[in-house]
């Protein structure tokens, strides 16, 4: 698994890249009450805004990690956006990512760089 500064997670399934937020960004939003999520089949370059989360503190975006067409997302955060908050490194993933290419992940931190900059 692979963080961003922004607090987000990204783990591989064959070539996709799937995205969700750490523990600690969930911890800091509160109880999260809303997400929105992007359309499939989307095309995204890194750094556009693709998710809105809502939380009882504040609103926040989730970036897009990297280049790449967003071919799945997670429905299940809609009905029950509380997810976030219960499993935010499981079932709360956000959305997946189709990339050309996988080593565009070696610009990301690995647990211990993330662990670090949390600490």
């Amino acid at each position: 698994m692979k963080y961003t500064e922004d607090h987000e997670w990204l783990r591989v399934e064959g070539d996709l890249v799937v995205v969700g937020i750490t523990e600690h960004a969930a911890t800091q939003l509160g109880d999260v009450v809303f997400v929105e999520l992007p359309e499939t089949e989307t095309m995204v370059a890194s750094g556009d805004e693709v998710v809105v989360i809502e939380s009882v503190k504040a609103a926040s975006d989730i970036l897009a990690p990297v280049d790449g067409e967003i071919v799945e997302v997670n429905a299940k955060l809609v009905d029950a956006p509380g997810l976030v908050n219960d499993d935010p490194l499981g079932a709360a993933w956000f959305f997946k990512i189709k990339v050309d290419d996988l080593s565009v992940l070696d610009q990301f931190m690995d647990e211990d760089e993330y662990n670090d900059l949390i600490a």
